[in-house]
């Protein structure tokens, strides 16, 4: 297998890898998925807000969006991948139930757009940073 085949694998893998962060964590709230699709030392940018780094703010960053957001999906709409990197354009949705961007509970049903980049090691992802569209969440939440 020549190194160029090798690394469309991984590639591969890591897009397969970023869909199951989604579909199987956020979305379904399988925490013990992480353990095996992120490195121990996994940096997730919002995971030290929330007060903790490594896999460990991984899920505290999935625990606070799940109880924020009742009933939350996550769908990917598009992944363009690279490398070592895949970045994910995905849809957010639920009832908020928790303070979301500053907005306090609402109980109103939001949509949102997001866009994540995330970096991988050995088909495990290292770094996650999201980018997701605030402004149109927040309206939809105080609108």
């Amino acid at each position: 297998m020549s190194t160029t085949e090798t690394s469309r694998e991984a590639t591969e893998v890591n897009r397969a890898v970023a869909r199951r962060f989604y579909e199987e964590v956020v979305s379904q709230g399988r925490l013990e998925v992480l353990d095996e699709i992120v490195a121990e030392d996994g940096t997730d940018a919002a995971g030290p807000a929330l007060g903790g780094g490594g896999r460990a703010g991984f899920v505290q960053h999935i625990t606070w969006l799940r109880q924020a957001v009742e009933g939350v999906t996550a769908t990917v709409t598009d992944t363009v991948a690279e490398d070592d990197r895949v970045v994910v354009y995905w849809t957010i949705e639920g009832v908020q139930r928790g303070e979301v961007f500053g907005a306090p509970p609402s109980g109103r049903r939001f949509v949102g757009q997001s866009i994540s980049t995330i970096r991988f090691r050995d088909g495990q992802i290292i770094e996650y940073e999201v980018l997701p569209d605030r402004l149109g969440i927040v309206q939809q939440l105080v609108g």
